[in-house]
């Protein structure tokens, strides 16, 4: 397993029913609430809260005093102190003068930019529902005043605030379901860690009894295997649709989840390859979490922006076939260029190569008299006919696809199909 942040933290962004009890993989459940016992059997069977799956979309952020140095990856201070890493030694021999610890990166971890409230609008115009950032990463220093933390952390050195309460009280106006996004899970049992009797009173007697959703990581061997939806491992990317609720974390720099001064462009994810990863993960009943790392003056690199308003503009046209959606009985066709979803009556079949003929042909709809065809961001009805064996085949817009909102993953809607 890759090795990621020990706690963090979430909110939820944009909207969705916090009333309803249908999820994908969990039963409904009414009548008084339940009390969970302090056991995975226990535990397990509480059902996730419906606004997660109907979510689908979130941001991740890696941000803390490995963004000072911002040099290989977040992991910066075991690659240098603990594995000695050349690269990593290197590094500090060049550019810091003998005997500078890693500590000393807190005071320049300034914050001097960060702006909440601009945080919080570029990841609504990036059409997130949710943020998850790291409150603790593994090096111990908390984005908040932790009171087991003296001195090591963003109240008492470097930006001198509450990191997490500011882009807390910024993310939740109007909103206010939570995420606990656990790691570190590998070290050590669920005993050692406390978990069980943890997230029974988190299910039981907390603030957010009722919203929180929680992930997997909470003991060696639980991934996967218990705590709410599954993760599983970093950058998880099954193949066939899984039994359970699960999300797929990834970042834009296929490199690091903290943000690298020594990035380059080919290491980033383009808008097309996120937009085509989310339709995939979608597909196949997943929410898909996309990182960024915010530099250590709180500035969203303009590459991070223009990607998440890439995403943004992309769900803009297509975020039916993608929010409060469920996977279909089928999940894709055509060597993987056609995937599906579905919402209550509705098909969305999204295809991401625009056909030279202009004639898309899906085999897995069984038509009706009763078929209609459109396509999102289109207005008028696409002709279509049943295809001689088995499917349909469908007229696209005599349009260039550069003409249209959008130039890539382009979602067809279909109704009164089986």
């Amino acid at each position: 397993m890759a090795k990621h942040e020990s706690a963090v933290w979430a909110l939820l962004r944009g909207g969705g029913c916090l009333l309803a009890c249908l999820l994908l993989f969990a039963p409904c459940r009414a009548g008084a609430a339940q009390r969970y016992t302090p056991d995975w059997a226990s535990l397990d069977s509480r059902p996730l809260p419906a606004w997660y799956d109907e979510a689908k979309f979130g941001v991740f952020l890696h941000w803390g005093v490995f963004s000072v140095p911002s040099f290989g990856s977040e992991w910066f201070w075991w690659h240098w102190r603990a594995e000695r890493i050349s690269a990593y030694v290197d590094f500090m021999e060049k550019n810091y003068p003998p005997g500078f610890r890693y500590a000393d990166f807190a005071p320049q971890f300034g914050a001097e930019f960060f702006n909440p409230d601009s945080w919080a609008e570029l990841f609504e115009a990036a059409g997130a529902k949710y943020v998850v950032l790291t409150t603790k990463h593994h090096e111990g220093f908390t984005n908040w005043k932790s009171p087991v933390s003296w001195n090591w952390n963003s109240v008492d050195t470097g930006p001198h605030r509450d990191l997490v309460g500011d882009l807390g009280a910024a993310v939740r106006k109007r909103y206010k379901p939570d995420i606990i996004w656990s790691d570190g899970d590998w070290e050590a049992p669920d005993t050692y860690w406390n978990s069980t009797e943890f997230l029974a009173w988190l299910y039981n007697d907390s603030p957010v009894k009722d919203t929180v959703a929680v992930n997997d990581r909470w003991c060696s061997g639980c991934s996967c295997h218990h705590g709410g939806f599954y993760n599983c491992a970093d950058k998880f990317s099954p193949k066939t649709l899984p039994n359970h609720k699960w999300e797929k974390c990834t970042s834009v720099d296929t490199h690091s989840w903290g943000y690298r001064r020594n990035m380059n462009v080919q290491e980033i994810m383009d808008t097309p390859s996120i937009v085509k990863d989310l339709v995939q993960v979608v597909s196949y009943g997943g929410n898909y979490l996309l990182n960024i790392g915010p530099t250590k003056d709180g500035v969203i690199a303009p590459v991070f922006q223009e990607r998440l308003l890439g995403v943004g503009q992309w769900l803009s046209i297509n975020g039916e076939a993608i929010y409060s959606s469920k996977p279909w009985r089928v999940q894709h066709e055509n060597e993987s260029s056609v995937w599906y979803t579905s919402k209550e009556s509705a098909v969305y079949a999204i295809f991401l190569q625009w056909p030279e003929d202009n004639s898309l042909k899906l085999v897995s709809p069984k038509t009706s008299p009763s078929t209609n065809v459109t396509m999102l961001g289109f207005s008028n009805p696409l002709k279509w006919k049943p295809s001689p064996e088995k499917g349909m085949t469908i007229a696209l817009p005599f349009l260039p696809p550069s003409t249209l909102p959008i130039q890539y993953a382009w979602t067809i809607k279909l109704e009164g199909v089986a």
